[in-house]
């Protein structure tokens, strides 16, 4: 499973990559363009505000993927690990109750922008909506990963308030017990 999600990982910052490369390209010519020339590219604006919008979903895809959301680990490191298991549980399952909600907005949005084309451009105003779909369907099965291994007491599953060894990645040693080290 590590080797077709690391070669995810790896294409999603490449498109990323090529999007923010892109978005450069279009809004510093169509600034040279208005001030040099007096005249722009009109679906600038709008082509850089879709691709936009499919980097920061797809950079949140990326976020969930290494830990890097704002998460609050105060009072779960203070726990048992029992009792962090099933607060990792009922987290991952109010997450996956909101990323429902989100997948049901984003499939609605995405059939109401079938029939709606952008302004300048004309494309399908389903191609933005359908960003939230990937960032929905995508961010849901990592976090079902997740709650699987929780549950099955599997090594790779990340207990919120529990840190890796360095020595052995497999073992997970208590925040506190870290601290006091």
């Amino acid at each position: 499973m590590a080797q077709p999600a690391h070669f995810a990982e790896k294409l999603v910052e490449g498109l990323m990559a090529l999007d923010l490369t892109i978005m450069v390209g279009l809004v510093f010519s169509n600034v040279v363009a208005r001030y040099g020339f007096g005249s722009g590219f009109a679906g600038a604006e709008e082509l850089a505000r879709l691709l936009f919008v499919w980097m920061i979903f797809l950079g949140a895809i990326l976020g969930l993927r290494s830990r890097s959301h704002l998460g609050v680990e105060l009072v779960q490191q203070h726990l048992p690990r029992w009792a962090r298991r099933i607060c990792a549980v009922v987290s991952h399952l109010l997450i996956l109750y909101a990323l429902w909600l989100f997948l049901l907005g984003s499939w609605t949005q995405t059939v109401i922008g079938l029939h709606i084309e952008s302004t300048v451009l004309h494309y399908p105003n389903a191609i933005m909506a359908a960003a939230g779909l990937v960032c929905a369907l995508s961010m849901a099965l990592m976090v079902l990963v997740n709650l699987w291994n929780v549950m099955t007491d599997h090594p790779d599953a990340r207990i919120p308030g529990e840190r890796r060894d360095a020595a052995n990645p497999a073992m997970t040693v208590p925040a506190q017990a870290e601290a006091a080290q």
